[in-house]
């Protein structure tokens, strides 16, 4: 079996920095290789083209071209040929990519297309209550109605992607994994910063962090001694057109901007150290799919405290593996932080609880063997 993944970006030092979409790409494609499968990974997008072979997997990185007026065309015919030719030399069974802006829209290929949806310009849209780019949807529609079949990394964004496009058809869900023998524990080595508090992912409004500003200010009444680590990329608020971090710094009473400590960037091995740091992770996201930050958290017996929306039901549990509370009711949030914060043995037991929830739903071992049965499916039909 050979599949093969056509992403706009993919975690490669020869790349721009990657998100969570790819990834979730990267530990799937590593994970089908240790089980015996083939992977092809089809950057698009990109300044140059090169191919290569690198842990056993085939990368294709594919230039993107420039034609005034019908750039988005000729791309999407170059990169559709391209992979087309690919797909036949090197006898690829199965191609899926992301809903994101639909890059896939208008191609066609000559083995069937699986789109996996990590959440859609569109979704991430309706969750953040802000009006799409009519050509957006209009590519994500389409790629999602071409696709020979869609499924979804939570249920919950599943079902909101098929209201959304008003598709008829049924979404699988299949959840993203983790290796849980590479995020684990923090062992002797790594000491706990007894105050520290810990948010990382992107510095932007859907990711819960002008709320949880306000819930910090509420949090240091009681907890005087507390530090704020902010780990992650700034961005221009969409609706403000101007940094998100200075509008956070803004919104934190001034006394408390002498605690908040912020990284812009370290690399993805320094992550999981940060992790283990961290007495509490905060991460009070509005949009998401099914965060990778969240599971790879969770792995490392993380008491966590999220937000209640959607998709956090299906991977955690209210008052067993963290505390989950609408980011907009600050003063429960501080609360629920509070309680992890100063109760040692309530946030190791939520710590224990969330790492078997993961290494019983989401390890990377159970994920992978239920991609390789629906790929499996598929190939048969």
């Amino acid at each position: 079996m050979h599949i093969g993944f056509i992403t706009p970006e993919y975690p490669h030092d020869a790349l721009p920095k990657a998100g969570g979409l790819g990834t979730s790409i990267k530990n799937l494609a590593y994970a089908l290789v240790q089980e015996g499968v083939e992977v092809s990974v089809f950057v698009i997008g990109l300044d140059r083209s090169e191919s290569f072979v690198e842990d056993q997997i085939q990368f294709h990185f594919i230039q993107k071209f420039k034609v005034p007026g019908i750039t988005w065309f000729v791309t999407r015919k170059y990169y559709q040929n391209l992979i087309n030719k690919i797909v036949e030399s090197n006898s690829i069974d199965l191609l899926e990519a992301p809903d994101w802006t639909g890059i896939t829209a208008f191609m066609k290929f000559r083995v069937p297309l699986i789109i996996r949806c990590n959440g859609s310009d569109a979704y991430f849209c309706k969750l953040e209550g802000r009006k799409q780019k009519w050509k957006n949807f209009w590519f994500e529609k389409n790629a999602l109605k071409n696709a020979n079949e869609v499924i979804a990394a939570s249920s919950f964004t599943g079902k909101l992607t098929k209201e959304i496009f008003g598709l008829k058809r049924e979404i699988v869900t299949l959840y993203n994994g983790v290796d849980i023998d590479k995020f684990k524990p923090s062992t002797n080595s790594i000491q706990i910063e007894e105050n520290s508090i810990l948010y990382f992912g992107t510095v932007i409004r859907k990711k819960g962090v002008l709320e949880l500003a306000k819930a910090y200010n509420i949090f240091k009444e009681n907890n005087p001694d507390a530090i704020l680590k902010i780990i992650g990329k700034d961005t221009i608020d969409i609706f403000e057109n101007r940094s998100t971090l200075e509008m956070f710094f803004s919104l934190v009473t001034p006394l408390n901007l002498e605690s908040i400590e912020y990284l812009d960037h370290i690399s993805y091995s320094e992550i999981s150290e940060e992790i283990s740091k961290a007495k509490v992770i905060v991460l009070p996201s509005f949009a998401e799919a099914f965060p990778m930050t969240w599971l790879e958290a969770m792995a490392m017996e993380k008491a966590l405290v999220t937000s209640n929306i959607g998709w956090a039901k299906e991977m955690m549990i209210d008052g067993e593996t963290g505390y989950m509370v609408n980011p907009q009711n600050h003063q429960q949030f501080a609360e629920k932080m509070s309680l992890l914060f100063n109760d040692d043995s309530l946030r190791n037991t939520f710590g224990e609880n969330a790492r078997k929830r993961v290494g019983n739903n989401f390890s990377s071992e159970i994920t992978t063997s239920k991609n390789i049965e629906y790929y499996q499916s598929l190939i048969s039909k």
